[in-house]
């Protein structure tokens, strides 16, 4: 939806919430605008995950409320999301945004001072509670973002501490979720003005004779660096490359030894960093860069993220430190064609595998062809064929929509590839993840899955994927969904319901005949009766070993825990019908 207004643009939010609703029963409204917006700030780098968990509950003269949480990988950030929704493009009043904020951060506070003990220990929301609550020492910053479908003037959001932690308020109303929505970018540009960072930074305009592209050579205060990513965190980074934030490679080790026994030598042994932007402005002499817009770091996230680290955590004194900086401006009509490129080949000092920029990999290049050309048998009772539609980029989907040029082409195309056969490379991953019997890789939620299937699975793909290949992945996006589906129905309202479905189809899979399962499924466009009835029965035993968390411990972790995966696995059950069963070797 390109171009299109608030108006336009709150009608198909309220589609796509509709949308996902009919696919995914047993959800609240409320629930699904949070997860569905949610995935845009993740893609965008807003958010590293998010975990939709509603709660709500009185709380002296007030109330506690909180619509989602996560922790940054590296513990030290916590993220709680609260929604105001039912606005439909109507503004929102001051009053209600002060309030929502308020009450996420009064559940902030609940959850330091252990609300968790007052509430129902086998609820997600009591997992939710209890984890913030043992994480809490490590925290250095809490962000809490009020997602809304209503208009907000409400600007210069106060800051505010809980404890002496810093907490960020970051208001997301339909406007601002618009233009995130319908730019066409991952991510929503970063402008940095330097005057506000200490000063403009000295540079070396290198000449390129090129039209397309400048190159900018400079250096940079490690303090101001590591201000940078306490402003704008892994949005910063090249969004491909984030999973290198973690302090843990040897360049990392070197890089904070350096830190802390010879900053001043931190020049000469660190490579530095490459940055792209798309604007750049001078001061008079053009000889200091006063400001860069859309600027991104493509190679340098180990040294960016170590100097905030240091700094934060450390308390290092960082005023002897200076890092250079390649900054490359290109035309923001070549960002997709050349940032890819750039910190592809700019990254060489950890090894990086093609499957890390894998957005236009061949692998999601070929599974996306075979999902334009394959038609799904038509349903018994029906001679209508169609087609399951894989989204490789977000959005993917309402924009080949939308390119049909009249009302009859639109409906012929929603006929063609109905919306609810549409998935996405994390519903891909999720679905490839729990048929290869890693549920709790799973459960890691769904960035986390999708990296592991990435380096996992992707990355090892001998060839490309073929037709038969999409057909078995359509087959298991079927039985996940059905599953999910016949798991609610019987537990309506119970909770983890993700995890029990996931557990229980790779627990399943020790059992079944995959490749007649699959086949099958794939034939009748419909679970089968006797994979129902194999969940109808498993289910229950599964569901009671995930709440049987060692120790009365936190469910969400267990569920993480290859320990949890071994408990299901020594589940004894009656077996599935003899049909889909695998047959026993003699």
């Amino acid at each position: 939806m390109q171009g299109a207004s608030v108006e336009e643009f709150a009608i198909s939010l309220e589609q796509a919430v509709d949308d996902r609703l009919n696919e995914e029963s047993g959800l609240h409204k409320r629930d699904v605008f949070v997860q569905v917006v949610s995935e845009y700030l993740i893609e965008d780098g807003t958010l590293e995950d998010l975990y939709v968990c509603y709660y709500v509950h009185p709380y002296g003269r007030s109330r506690v409320e909180v619509s989602g949480y996560a922790i940054s990988d590296d513990g030290h950030v916590l993220d709680l999301v609260v929604a105001d929704y039912g606005n439909y493009g109507q503004t929102v009043s001051r009053d209600q945004v002060r309030k929502r904020f308020r009450w996420a951060e009064l559940f902030a506070e609940a959850c330091r001072d252990g609300h968790h003990r007052e509430m129902d220990e086998s609820t997600p929301e009591f997992d939710m509670a209890q984890k913030i609550h043992s994480q809490w020492s490590d925290f250095d910053k809490i962000r809490i973002f009020l997602l809304t479908d209503g208009r907000s003037t409400f600007d210069n959001l106060p800051q505010s501490e809980l404890g002496g932690i810093p907490v960020v308020q970051d208001l997301w109303d339909i406007e601002r979720i618009r233009r995130l929505a319908t730019s066409g970018r991952h991510e929503e540009p970063i402008s940095v003005d330097f005057t506000e960072l200490g000063g403009p930074l000295p540079c070396l305009p290198a000449s390129t004779g090129e039209d397309d592209y400048q190159c900018l050579l400079t250096v940079i205060p490690g303090q101001v660096l590591a201000d940078m990513y306490e402003l704008y965190g892994a949005k910063l980074l090249q969004r491909n490359v984030r999973s290198f934030l973690q302090l843990r490679g040897k360049v990392n080790k070197g890089i904070n030894e350096t830190i802390r026994t010879a900053p001043e030598r931190f020049l000469a042994y660190n490579n530095g960093i490459s940055a792209t932007a798309t604007g750049v402005e001078f001061d008079g002499e053009k000889t200091r860069i006063v400001r860069l817009d859309d600027l991104q770091i493509v190679n340098g996230g180990q040294t960016t993220a170590s100097l905030h680290h240091a700094a934060k955590r450390s308390r290092a004194d960082l005023s002897r430190i200076w890092v250079t900086a390649k900054i490359t401006v290109v035309r923001a009509g070549l960002l997709d064609e050349l940032v890819p490129n750039i910190s592809r080949y700019a990254n060489s000092q950890n090894t990086i595998n093609e499957a890390d920029f894998e957005a236009n990999s061949p692998f999601h290049v070929e599974l996306e062809r075979a999902s334009r050309r394959v038609w799904a048998p038509a349903v018994a009772g029906g001679t209508r064929q169609s087609r399951w539609y894989y989204e490789r980029a977000r959005g993917q989907y309402d924009v080949d929509k939308s390119r049909r040029p009249t009302a009859a082409q639109k409906r012929a195309f929603a006929a063609e590839y109905p919306r609810q056969q549409r998935f996405t490379k994390t519903d891909a991953a999720k679905y490839e993840m729990t048929f290869r019997q890693a549920p709790h890789v799973v459960s890691l939620g769904a960035q986390k899955c999708f990296q592991r299937w990435t380096s996992e699975v992707v990355s090892n793909f001998t060839g490309v994927p073929d037709d038969e290949y999409f057909r078995k992945l359509v087959a298991k996006r079927i039985l996940f969904e059905g599953a999910r589906s016949e798991i609610n129905r019987l537990n309506p309202k119970a909770g983890y319901l993700a995890n029990v479905t996931t557990y229980t189809l790779a627990r399943l899979v020790e059992d079944i005949d995959l490749e007649k399962v699959f086949a099958l499924t794939w034939k009748q466009q419909e679970v089968p009766a006797e994979v129902i009835r194999a969940v109808q029965e498993l289910s229950g035993p599964v569901r009671r070993v995930l709440l049987a968390a060692p120790g009365a411990g936190n469910v969400t972790e267990w569920c993480k825990k290859e320990d949890c995966w071994k408990s299901v696995l020594d589940i004894r059950w009656g077996g599935p019908s003899p049909t889909i069963a695998r047959q026993q070797k003699k």
